[in-house]
């Protein structure tokens, strides 16, 4: 029999938040909007931390409003469904990542690229358009439009596709985009952290030579003999730069700290491309001589639309393609957020909502 307190918050969820800027997650009570006619209600099973629920959780981007529930990489089995729902089921394994609404109207969602939407609703603290604000994955339950969810295959252990859902679709949507997929090229890869070890996976998976460019001599073993990595640059041997000079044909730049863009320009060939995914918090100088001379390209790229991310999951799946994790209980999250302060982790914390995320 339902008790007094459940009548009243028929969904009654529960999480860990945020209450101010120090960032510290305390246990927390709150409500999640009942399963709307194109909505999906699942269990959260699993969330990934990642790096942005640091800043957010900080209030280091100037934009976060408290309580915050941070997690963006959830993942889990659906519980209900809507009367209109179409594509999924009770009992189906699920995801959401890095948003939950967009003006479905404008180009660029009509073009699936809802990631570009002016005016996309994050997953967590956002606005939705009632006004109420979004709690992320740091919780036991998640109700989102199914427009908005991702079907996880059953060949992907659910703990390893909850930072592919950020991670992953940050890497794999330039690599696309910017036909650096291809059996034959050659691709490198800027800082070998939560993004990077990624990107060196799907690389490889594309049938596709690789090579990673760290300041970090101490990874070279790690990126070739555990990810696979076919070469290694340490980036601040101006010998190793200068012997590989005019040999890549992309980079995914992962690195969010300030660093120099004209060595990396360098390695590339003509018409070569350097894509940006980190997020430095500075300007960065940019050098434009060498780019002109070379043909080169330096562009930006930010998660990735709806479609693509179910296409990457189901890559992924097929490919074997699963990032590094260290599964944690939830009441470890404050110690977890202070080792990912110190980048301590290999490489992608995940938290085990489903086990050990307690009520009481």
């Amino acid at each position: 029999m339902a008790t007094q307190s459940e009548i009243e918050h028929p969904n009654k969820a529960f999480g860990y938040a945020a209450r101010d800027a120090s960032g510290f997650l305390h246990p927390f009570s709150f409500s999640r909007r009942e399963a709307g006619e194109k909505d999906v209600a699942f269990k959260v099973l699993y969330c990934g931390i990642c790096h942005s629920d640091l800043h957010m959780v900080k209030n280091e981007w100037g934009f976060s409003t408290y309580p915050l529930v941070p997690g963006h990489e959830v993942v889990g089995v659906v519980t209900e469904v809507g009367s209109k729902v179409e594509k999924f089921k009770v009992g189906d394994r699920v995801g959401v990542g890095c948003m939950v609404d967009s003006c479905r109207t404008c180009q660029n969602c009509c073009d699936n690229l809802e990631n570009y939407c002016p005016q996309y609703t994050l997953t967590y603290g956002a606005k939705h358009k009632d006004g109420t604000i979004t709690y992320g994955g740091y919780s036991d339950s998640m109700v989102a439009d199914e427009h908005f969810v991702v079907g996880i295959p059953d060949g992907l252990p659910l703990d390893a596709a909850a930072p592919l859902l950020c991670a992953g679709i940050t890497v794999y949507s330039p690599l696309r985009y910017f036909a650096l997929d291809k059996p034959g090229l050659h691709v490198g890869v800027v800082g070998l952290g939560g993004l990077g070890h990624v990107a060196v996976k799907f690389i490889k998976a594309f049938g596709a030579k690789v090579t990673v460019i760290s300041t970090s001599p101490n990874k070279k073993e790690e990126a070739i003999q555990h990810l696979g990595a076919d070469s290694f640059i340490i980036s601040r041997d101006q010998d190793q730069m200068q012997g590989a000079m005019g040999t890549l044909d992309g980079i995914i730049d992962t690195v969010s700290a300030v660093h120099p863009l004209l060595p990396l320009i360098g390695l590339l060939k003509s018409h070569g491309k350097l894509v940006m995914v980190g997020a430095p918090e500075k300007p960065l100088e940019m050098p434009v001589i060498p780019l002109l001379m070379g043909g080169k390209i330096v562009a930006g790229s930010s998660m990735g639309g709806i479609k693509e991310t179910q296409e990457m999951i189901d890559f992924a799946a097929q490919h074997n393609v699963k990032p590094d994790i260290e599964v944690i209980p939830m009441h470890y999250v404050n110690t977890a957020m202070e080792r990912l302060l110190k980048l301590d982790v290999k490489y992608r914390f995940v938290i085990d909502i489903g086990n050990t995320l307690q009520s009481t």
